[in-house]
């Protein structure tokens, strides 16, 4: 391209000389006698080769200084530091050879679309790259739901707000997840085992979010989710949901992730509540992984592997203290959790950690349709006794059905099923007698459908289910089976607001010391973002 030009810019003024000198010629009365017309041709002779010898000189001129502008360049993206003046006038030649050509690798060294760019990542094709999925499916490449753009596929109606440039900037977001309530039960808040779900009639506040996200340098990026919610007497408590770390460049397919995150476990735990296709937590997640999710400081490492199809093991180890690990070393309220008296004691070794290891795999069955498995676990002790494990396994799967002519997404319709089972190992109660020492089975699923019929609209159902074993010593809320069914309708005016109507329909089962009973609830839900919401990987 660079020799196109200037050979261009040498032929062009020669060209445009030859043709003023020779209009005159053409033009002119009957050319003169030989011994007049000698010298004249002579002299425009002369005068044509000093001015062709005056441009070669200024083409050199403008490729030394091309040749300066891109040695300047390549230090600058060598150090970090720009070797041009602040507000440097380019040469229109230096410019267009140092454009990317289209299709180009991005300089920065990695595709991670949360580093490089703020849009939709791109296609990947061949043999997976580090972290991605061999499909562009935005319900399986992310936990986003699907993209509402009236500008075209991918694109976005405004932008985060940017702090910063180059290789190290930040952006922000801040998203706000409101919800009016309607149930005949008196204690929505037992009936909803969610902490974000809806938790009293009337209007509710459980998830106002600040979201942080940008690269730190060449070798990490940062994330932050920084979360307000309003319990039933309109306190204000504040959470780190997330804050964490993670490589963008490490070889072999592997990347580490370190600081306070959701467990890689299952399709639902690792994402945020503004995701979710319904207004709550399945019944599964909120009892046996806890009402905020399996989540804590810890770290994680990610292998993809060298497949024809996507597969990747994740290994995680977290502290699994406290609410957010609800099943392992968790006080409970008021020092009890399922009638025993928690020890609350610090971790003695490895042993009191959680351990979460999950392996999960995705393949395209046609252009139009992808499925994703994964198996998942979660080991490490609880609080209820001095030895006291926990064993948590789950299995996921995700069918996903996207029409060849979809627009923005749309329609398209998505199966989402989850199972789980836990083994609890339960001390003994206060006294040493009651309640005894003994080992629970409990175990429950959810299942969903979501068909998006028309741009913007979706509907969904979900059927749930657990349970929990019955005991004649351990008298708790939360060990009562249950199951739910629900129905919903949302429309997405754009990728930045929703509104959702949905219905649910309790059923408690009666055991040894509660009754049952049957709930029906309502929720109008909405939502809106501020900023471009950047897209949460799976």
């Amino acid at each position: 391209m660079k020799k196109i030009i200037l050979v261009t810019l040498a032929i062009l003024p020669v060209a445009a000389v030859s043709a003023q000198e020779a209009t005159p010629v053409l033009t002119s009365s009957p050319a003169p006698t030989v011994s007049n017309a000698t010298p004249a041709r002579a002299a425009d002779v002369e005068a044509l080769r000093e001015q062709v010898q005056s441009l070669t000189e200024t083409v050199k001129t403008l490729q030394q200084q091309v040749k300066d502008q891109q040695a300047a360049l390549e230090k600058a993206n060598l150090t970090g530091e720009s070797g041009l003046p602040q507000n440097p006038e380019p040469s229109p030649i230096a410019a267009a050879e140092n454009s990317p050509a289209p299709g180009a690798p991005p300089r920065f060294p990695t595709e991670d679309t949360s580093v490089v760019s703020s849009t939709t990542a791109p296609p990947v094709s061949g043999s997976p790259a580090p972290g991605g999925f061999p499909t562009t499916d935005t319900s399986v490449v992310t936990s986003a739901p699907e993209t509402i753009s009236s500008t075209g596929a991918g694109a976005s109606l405004t932008q985060p707000i940017t702090i910063g440039g180059g290789r190290n900037y930040m952006n922000i977001s801040f998203d706000g997840l409101f919800a009016l309530a309607y149930s005949s039960a008196r204690d929505l808040n037992h009936i909803e085992v969610g902490d974000h779900d809806p938790q009293q009639r009337g209007f509710n506040a459980r998830n106002t979010e600040l979201a942080f996200d940008g690269a730190v340098d060449p070798y990490f990026e940062g994330f932050a989710n920084i979360v307000f919610k309003l319990d039933n007497d309109n306190e204000t408590d504040v959470e780190v949901e997330e804050a964490f770390m993670q490589t963008t460049s490490l070889p072999y397919n592997l990347q580490l992730k370190a600081g306070q995150f959701f467990a890689a476990f299952g399709r639902l735990n690792p994402t945020h509540p503004h995701t979710w296709d319904f207004a709550d937590t399945p019944l599964v997640n909120g009892l046996f992984l806890g009402p905020d999710g399996l989540r804590g400081v810890g770290a994680q490492t990610s292998w993809t592997l060298p497949l024809p199809w996507y597969s990747q093991l994740i290994f995680a180890s977290q502290n699994g203290r406290g609410s957010t690990g609800f099943s392992f070393r968790n006080p409970g309220d008021d020092g009890m959790f399922f009638d025993r008296i928690t020890t609350d004691r610090e971790a003695r070794g490895l042993q009191d950690f959680v351990w979460i290891p999950r392996w999960e795999n995705s393949i395209d069955l046609s252009p139009t349709q992808v499925v994703l498995a994964g198996v998942s676990g979660a080991f490490g002790s609880n609080e209820t006794g001095a030895n006291s494990r926990t064993q948590i396994y789950g299995a996921d799967f995700l069918y996903k059905w996207k029409s060849s002519h979809a627009e923005g997404g749309f329609p398209f319709v998505k199966w989402q099923t989850e199972i789980m089972y836990r083994r609890f190992q339960a001390g003994r109660g206060a006294d040493e007698s009651f309640p005894v020492a003994e080992t629970f089975h409990d175990w429950g699923l959810y299942s969903q459908v979501l068909w998006g019929f028309k741009k913007g609209w979706v509907a969904g159902i979900r059927g749930d289910y657990v349970d929990m074993q019955d005991s004649k010593f351990t008298d708790d809320l939360d060990r009562q089976s249950r199951w739910r069914l629900s129905a919903n309708l949302t429309w997405y005016p754009t990728e930045f607001s929703k509104i959702r109507l949905q219905y649910n329909q309790d059923f408690l089962e009666e055991n040894f010391f509660l009754s049952g009973r049957q709930v029906e609830s309502v929720f109008l839900q909405w939502e809106f973002i501020l900023g471009s919401h950047g897209a949460h990987k799976f």
